[in-house]
C-alpha cells in the first residue's frame, strides 16, 4: 500500500519501490499483497514488474470491491469479473493466488460475491478467496458458498478488535487463515512518531485519524513506552516485538507489514528471529491491560466502510 502512496508521498522512482519487492525475494519472503485501489492500479503494476521473474516462487495477493470509476463499492458478480482481468494484466499473471474482497458491499448479498469468487476458481483466475475488514456473520455466509482461505482486519498491539467482536473466534473455527495488516501500528508501535511528527494531510491518510492527532499521540505514549520496554528485554526493536507478538498469538496468524524504506525491510525480517514464552506472553498482556489506548483506528468515513453486521 505504502509504496504507491498512503503514508506521505510516493517514492521518488518507480526502480526504488521495485527493489523493496526484490530484496525480500533475496531472503526467501514469498507473500506480497497489493490492491487494485492502491495507487490506484500503481502497486499492482509495481508488483507484476518487480516479481514476474519470480512468479512461480511467490504467493500474490489483490483485492476488488471498489469502483474507481463511479467512486464508492461495487461487489457485483459482473463488475468482478471485469475487474479481475485488470488486475491481471498489471500483475502480469494468469492468476491471483489470494483474492480479496476489499470491503463488504452492503447493496451485494456476500453469496453473490462468493459465488463470482467461486466462477473465477473454476476458471483458473483465481486461486483462493479472502475478505478484507468482514464481520463474523459474513464471514460464515459467504464461507458457506466458497470457502475461504484468509480475513484480513487491522490488528495490533494497540488495536484488538478481531480478539473482541467475533472475527479471531471464527476463523479459528472455520479453518481460515488471519492476516493482520497495521501489525505496528501504522507506524506508531514502532517508536519512531511522537507529538513533534508531522502528517502531510495531502498525502498521508493517517493525518486525519483521530488516533494521530497531538492530543492523542501524548496520551497514547505509556503504549510506546510500554512495547520498547518489552523490546528491550528481547533485545529487539519495538516493531520487531510488535510483529514477534502477532506470531506468538497463532500458527495461522500472518501480519504483513507494509514499508517503502529497505533498512525497515530488515528490521521486520528480523521479528521472525525474536521469540515470545507463555510467560512473556501473559507479562505483556498484563501491562497492557493497563493502559488505554486513545483514539479510534480510522476517520469516521473509512469506519463506515467496515463491516460490522451482527
Amino acid at each position: 500500500m505504502s509504496i504507491s502512496a498512503n503514508y506521505g508521498p510516493p517514492p521518488q522512482t518507480e526502480t526504488r519501490a521495485s527493489r523493496s519487492f526484490v530484496q525480500p525475494m533475496k531472503r526467501a519472503s514469498r507473500f506480497f499483497d497489493t490492491a487494485e485501489v492502491y495507487g490506484p492500479f500503481t502497486s499492482e503494476e509495481l508488483v507484476g514488474e518487480a516479481l514476474a521473474p519470480f512468479r512461480d516462487k511467490v504467493v500474490i495477493a489483490s483485492k476488488f470491491g471498489f469502483d474507481l470509476e463511479a467512486g464508492g463499492l461495487n461487489s457485483r458478480p459482473e463488475h468482478i469479473k471485469r475487474v479481475v482481468e485488470g488486475s491481471l494484466k498489471r500483475l502480469r499473471t494468469d492468476r491471483i493466488d489470494l483474492y480479496y474482497l476489499h470491503r463488504v458491499d452492503p447493496k451485494v448479498p456476500i453469496e453473490d460475491v462468493a459465488g463470482a469468487i467461486k466462477d473465477l476458481i473454476k476458471a483458473g483466475k483465481a486461486l483462493h478467496f479472502g475478505l478484507s475488514e468482514a464481520s463474523a456473520k459474513t464471514i460464515r455466509q459467504a464461507h458457506a458458498v466458497q470457502a475461504l482461505t484468509a480475513i484480513q482486519t487491522e490488528y495490533s498491539l494497540m488495536n484488538r478488535d478481531p480478539e473482541q467482536n467475533g472475527v479471531l473466534q471464527a476463523c479459528e473455527e472455520l479453518g481460515i487463515g488471519f492476516v493482520p495488516w497495521g501489525p505496528v501500528g501504522m507506524g506508531y508501535l514502532t517508536g519512531k512518531i511522537d507529538t513533534g511528527t508531522k502528517l502531510d494531510p495531502k498525502t498521508d491518510l493517517r493525518a486525519q485519524f483521530d488516533r494521530f492527532t497531538p492530543a492523542n499521540l501524548a496520551a497514547n505514549r505509556p503504549i510506546v513506552d510500554l512495547v520498547r520496554r518489552f523490546a528491550e528485554k528481547k533485545k529487539a526493536t519495538p516493531a520487531q516485538l510488535a510483529l514477534a507478538w502477532l506470531l506468538a498469538q497463532k500458527p495461522w496468524i500472518v501480519p504483513i507489514p507494509g514499508t517503502r524504506n529497505l533498512d525497515h525491510l530488515e528490521e521486520n525480517l528480523g521479528a521472525i528471529n525474536v521469540q515470545l514464552t507463555p510467560a512473556d506472553l501473559r507479562e505483556i498482556e498484563a501491562a497492557f491491560s493497563k493502559v488505554k489506548v486513545h483514539g479510534g483506528r480510522m476517520a469516521e468515513k473509512y469506519m463506515r466502510e467496515v463491516d460490522q453486521t451482527q
